[in-house]
């Protein structure tokens, strides 16, 4: 402290700097981008399965039957595939921030998958590939905050 400015009161001589969040962002790595990517593919080809069914169900067949992506599903499957998707788009959009819910919201899809899987003696291709993106999640969580 230094001496007083007349007003009778202390002078404070230095405050410590002031506290900011930290700007720098891990880099997003190249596995976690391309799983976004997929993630994303597949909620939008949701979107539009659902989108495109509701469509021909509500126009009386406006729709050509080639366009549909999926033809023997209800109108409420139909709602449900567009809410699924819209849920992977979002997950998809949080894993390309680096946001750690949707990190652990894809491990524990992955090893949900992984446990269903094994225990149905369903040791495939699909087992190996989601084996291989738990592990990866795993391992670059660090990147996430």
């Amino acid at each position: 402290m230094s001496a007083s400015d007349g007003d009778g009161g202390p002078e404070v001589g230095h405050l410590p700097p002031q506290w900011s969040p930290d700007t720098v962002r891990p880099s997003l790595p190249i596995g976690v981008a391309v799983l976004a990517v997929v993630i994303g593919i597949i909620g939008i080809l949701l979107i539009l399965a659902g989108g495109l069914f509701l469509i021909e169900v509500y126009t009386n067949d406006a729709l050509p039957t080639s366009v549909l992506i999926i033809h023997s599903i209800d109108p409420v499957g139909a709602a449900l595939l567009i809410l699924l998707g819209a849920i992977l788009l979002a997950l998809a959009t949080a894993l390309w921030r680096q946001e750690a819910w949707a990190l652990y919201t894809t491990v524990a899809v992955s090893f949900a998958g992984l446990t269903f899987l094994f225990f149905t003696n369903s040791i495939t291709y699909l087992f190996l590939i989601l084996l291989v993106v738990f592990v990866y999640l795993l391992v670059v969580r660090r990147h996430f905050y």
